[in-house]
């Protein structure tokens, strides 16, 4: 049976059997699955986690000082005090299951870094070989100038 990315990663749980512990420590990830033996070394979820929580928490901490500013007018140093602590607060206790979600969906998709040996390896685009003419899609769009055109470094 198939363990669900979504419930292993909020419960920071192994994304391949769904019962070891995926974390250490508060977000280091643990070399193997204590359950299953599953290698959790490749796990690598950058700055993704980070961002999606900084963002979350700042619309909730922003609306939620905008909303009590207008409808109960408290002293700025109370908003001052207690929207800095709220946002500390839900940032620290939402780190964890997102970054273990981002876990479990890298695992899931079985994604990795780009370069890496599972990754097909990047065939070059040679002009005129095999039928037809071959376009680069990542080369620039060529231009035909007319034959007087100075070089674009002289112009």
């Amino acid at each position: 049976m198939a363990v669900n990315p979504f419930v292993s990663g909020f419960a920071c749980r192994c994304p391949n059997c769904g019962r070891g512990k995926l974390f250490t420590g508060y977000l280091k990830v643990a070399e193997r699955c204590e359950a299953c033996g599953f290698d959790l070394r490749a796990a690598d979820s950058g700055d993704g986690p980070a961002v999606f929580i900084i963002l979350i928490v700042g619309f909730i901490a922003c609306f939620g000082m905008l909303f009590t500013e207008i409808a109960y007018r408290p002293p700025v140093w109370v908003e001052l005090l207690v929207w800095p602590l709220i946002g500390t607060v839900l940032c620290l206790a939402l780190l964890p299951p997102a970054k273990g979600l981002m876990l479990a969906m890298q695992f899931q998709n079985r994604a990795s870094e780009a370069g890496g040996a599972d990754v097909a390896p990047v065939i070059p685009v040679v002009p005129g070989a095999g039928a037809g003419p071959t376009v680069n899609p990542l080369a620039p769009p060529q231009v035909d100038l007319p034959a007087d055109t100075p070089p674009e470094h002289e112009r």
